[in-house]
């Protein structure tokens, strides 16, 4: 008879169960580290984002293909509707705003641009949208990331 374990590594999910007793039990990445042609956001830490192999240290707009490009703003605070308007000349359908360490919502009257043209958008902490970035981006869809990252405290 096989084993449940078994039959889920041959029929390729991303998961194993395994109720061995007193083994460990088993994760597996998700997502690749790089998706063909993709942008994928491979690491976060306080004061840096990773896309593949290149390490940032400034909020980012992530487009699903082509050039990472830098985003001036560090904090909600400092958001206007200008920022999302940039945002429109990478032609998304969705956009998913990682507004720092913690959720924090921004008025809607700064996207409205975006709300006019039916782009969708989706307020999360930075963690949380990188994660949600890369499944969709894996799931084929035009997806940006706006990334706030605030500046990492100093090492004292």
């Amino acid at each position: 008879m096989t084993s449940p374990a078994r039959m889920l590594r041959r029929k390729n999910y991303n998961f194993i169960w395994c109720n061995a007793g007193a083994l460990p039990p088993l994760f597996v990445k998700f997502q690749p580290d790089h998706l063909a042609g993709t942008n994928v956001l491979t690491r976060h830490a306080p004061g840096e984002l990773w896309v593949g192999g290149t390490r940032f240290t400034e909020s980012l707009l992530v487009p699903w293909v082509g050039e990472v490009l830098p985003w001036s703003p560090r904090t909600p605070q400092e958001l206007t509707a200008g920022h999302f308007e940039a945002l429109l000349a990478l032609k998304p359908e969705l956009v998913i705003f990682g507004s720092g360490a913690r959720l924090q919502f921004v008025s809607p009257a700064l996207l409205r641009s975006l709300i006019e043209r039916r782009i969708g958008v989706e307020t999360m902490d930075t963690a949380a949208a990188c994660r949600t970035y890369n499944v969709l981006v894996a799931e084929g869809r035009k997806a940006v990331a706006a990334l706030l990252l605030p500046q990492a405290p100093e090492m004292v």
